[in-house]
């Protein structure tokens, strides 16, 4: 069998340039606050997981990092989050086109079921308006390869997206994701509703995507946080407690909390 790809491992003085800045980010449900004076980087072409218990606010800010998180009538948000040095939530950022920049691959796999493989990958694109006739095929051909998908769906373009099995439908998911160019990716849990073999074609997908894109996933799974990414940062009742470089944040963490968080002491 061979060899599964390493990841590269940021050490703690290697750094890259920042994609996203979040500063003093602080979000919530109506009188509910999830995440409390949020302050990281993400770094340019590199994984970062987000780890923590069950309702610690991981989820909710990922989707602050795409403005999902507004379409909650009741949401909240203060803070800036720049991405490339501009606050995303400046009154000229059109929404729409700032998700196409910042993609995102949902828990669940959820493609359209009756909707064609091909149709699939191009859904993005019909909704902003910018699909060409012409290129749809090198579009729709690029995102299956890079989801390391094509070979396997080639010859039944044409299948509806929910005949695929579990794995092959997230992995059209994130073909979806990746057809309209963007550039961060986020992954909220992409691994928690599939088998072990499946949950290893996407983490060896990722080895081969963070060569061209800012990754953010989402992870309850300590283990897979240590083979995929370069960063992690540890998520507890709404606060940052640590980040750093992975392997430095898993053997040497410098809140107790951290330490007792991944030795299993709680979660």
């Amino acid at each position: 069998m061979p060899a599964k790809p390493q990841a590269h491992r940021a050490s703690a003085a290697e750094t890259a340039p920042k994609k996203i800045d979040v500063k003093d980010l602080s979000a919530g449900f109506g009188d509910k606050t999830v995440l409390r004076s949020i302050s990281m980087p993400i770094e340019d072409k590199r994984v970062t997981a987000i780890i923590g218990p069950s309702g610690c606010g991981k989820s909710t800010f990922i989707r602050c990092l795409n403005r999902m998180h507004e379409l909650s009538p009741i949401a909240r948000i203060s803070g800036k989050i720049l991405l490339d040095g501009r606050d995303i939530y400046d009154k000229g950022v059109d929404p729409v086109l700032l998700r196409r920049r910042v993609g995102m691959v949902f828990q669940k796999p959820n493609p359209f079921p009756t909707m064609s493989i091909r149709d699939n990958v191009v859904a993005g694109l019909r909704l902003t308006g910018s699909l060409r006739r012409s290129t749809t095929d090198q579009v729709v051909e690029k995102a299956l390869v890079q989801a390391a998908l094509w070979d396997e769906v080639k010859d039944r373009m044409s299948d509806p997206g929910g005949s695929l099995s579990g794995g092959q439908q997230q992995r059209l998911c994130i073909a979806r994701a990746l057809a309209v160019d963007p550039e961060v990716l986020l992954m909220d849990e992409p691994c928690s509703a599939l088998d072990p073999i499946a949950t290893a074609r996407i983490e060896d997908l990722l080895h081969v995507l963070r060569n061209d894109y800012t990754i953010v996933i989402v992870t309850h799974n300590m283990q897979q946080a240590t083979r995929v990414s370069d960063r992690t940062a540890f998520f507890l009742t709404g606060d940052l407690v640590e980040m750093g470089s992975t392997d430095d944040l898993f053997t040497s963490p410098r809140d107790p909390r951290t330490e007792d968080y991944i030795t299993g002491k709680f979660g």
